[in-house]
């Protein structure tokens, strides 16, 4: 299947979810130190490569018309970045991305495109690479995208590049919803007031939702003030979500994306298809918390 010219290798690019984010310091460099409880979803972009001729890249879906499409994309500089590593062994390929998450929107969107194209390239090219290695190529890029090529639940130090893995994780009913606010993640880091907040809570075993939401309660999103007053259309977003009766609700990473949790599929099913009565315009969706990545 590698070797064919024909045959795609498709991968899901999933959201990323800060369930909660700490932010506990600034290093001399100016990068903040992070510690993120982080989940991916079941539902995210559709990264697919194939070998061609010569180059190509593409891009469709909902929010194709939001990225450039030249080489600033993550996506491409993730192809020109593993191809630096590896010269001997490259050929050239056609990528065509399916964008179905909201961009500059703190799910980690162009992330965890450049993760499913490091991922799809190293099987297409059969290169003898690990995880590892990947997230030290892709690092420079991004700091999310290490986080982006596990793509489990996983607790996020240091920039984003300190992985500690979850083994066990419940599953979560989820809704993400975003009004369309697209926000800055410089901007947000350059308008916080304190940097200095404690890490998270030491883990607690977690194997329900009760469980989890517990968790969360004693923890926080310390970018949500710094967004909100950036873009405080957010707050309307928190609030229309709370009116569905989730058991919480929270800002992933910078913004402008919100998620709720709930007891069942079926509740969040249901509380998405009221916000998108409310808000045609908006980008919601139900899903739930995914153990392992494609």
């Amino acid at each position: 299947m590698l070797d064919s010219l024909d045959r795609p290798i498709i991968l899901t690019a999933s959201a990323k979810i800060n369930l909660a984010l700490h932010v506990t310091g600034r290093r001399n460099d100016g990068y903040h130190t992070l510690e993120s409880l982080v989940v991916f979803a079941d539902f995210g972009d559709r990264i697919s490569v194939k070998r061609a001729a010569k180059d190509n890249f593409s891009m469709s879906g909902r929010f194709g018309d939001g990225l450039p499409s030249n080489a600033t994309n993550l996506a491409l500089r993730a192809r020109d970045a593993l191809r630096a590593a590896f010269p001997d062994r490259v050929t050239p390929v056609s990528i065509h991305l399916e964008k179905h998450l909201p961009v500059a929107s703190g799910i980690g969107g162009g992330s965890s495109d450049a993760a499913a194209v490091l991922n799809a390239l190293a099987r297409l090219w059969a290169l003898d690479v690990d995880v590892d290695r990947l997230a030290a190529i892709g690092l420079p890029l991004g700091a999310d995208i290490p986080m982006c090529l596990h793509a489990q639940p996983l607790v996020a130090r240091g920039v984003g590049d300190e992985i500690e893995r979850i083994a066990a994780f419940p599953h979560l009913p989820l809704v993400l919803a975003n009004c369309g606010a697209s926000i800055s993640t410089p901007q947000v880091f350059a308008n916080l007031n304190k940097r200095d907040n404690p890490p998270l809570p030491a883990l607690t075993a977690m194997q329900s939702v009760d469980d989890v939401c517990a968790y969360l309660r004693a923890t926080h999103n310390h970018l949500f003030e710094a967004t909100r007053a950036l873009t405080p259309e957010i707050d309307h977003t928190v609030t229309v979500l709370t009116q569905t009766s989730p058991r919480l609700v929270r800002m992933s990473g910078s913004g402008g994306t919100c998620f709720a949790i709930y007891d069942s599929d079926d509740e969040a099913q249901a509380a998405a298809a009221s916000v998108r009565r409310q808000h045609p315009g908006w980008f919601v969706v139900a899903t739930h918390s995914a153990m392992e990545g494609n």
